[in-house]
């Protein structure tokens, strides 16, 4: 049995990424390079942001085809990341909403990958 530990996405430019995720995260990649950097997260998940042009083989897919999911501990802590990453001036795909499994809201980084901040709720 094995278990993933490690999330990479495909950014244009790795080191402004790190630059936006550093922001968001409240923590500073352990390196970073004009092709990758890297961000080890309390955890465990090791966070890379590779740069498009030297992933091999070829990346066909672009920002949008899935999400980096961040499960918080309520309502509260969705709306306070929202406002939070909105004054940033973060991208919002979706305000804060109620769905079938919680409440959550959607953002967008440099690239166009969802962000989907969420409390699981309705079990």
């Amino acid at each position: 049995m094995f278990s993933p530990d490690y999330a990479l996405l495909y950014v244009e430019d790795p080191i402004a990424s790190a630059a936006f995720y550093a922001g968001l995260l409240g923590q500073q990649p352990v390196d970073t390079a004009p092709t990758f950097s890297l961000f080890m997260l309390e955890n465990g998940l090791k966070f890379g942001l590779w740069a498009r042009s030297s992933v091999q083989p070829v990346a066909l897919g672009a920002g949008g085809g899935g999400e980096l999911c961040i499960h918080v501990a309520d309502r509260a802590a969705v709306d306070r990341l929202h406002g939070q990453w909105a004054e940033q001036g973060v991208a919002i795909a979706q305000r804060p909403v109620a769905l079938d499994f919680g409440y959550t809201f959607v953002a967008l980084d440099r690239d166009g990958h969802r962000l989907r901040v969420f409390v699981r709720e309705g079990d």
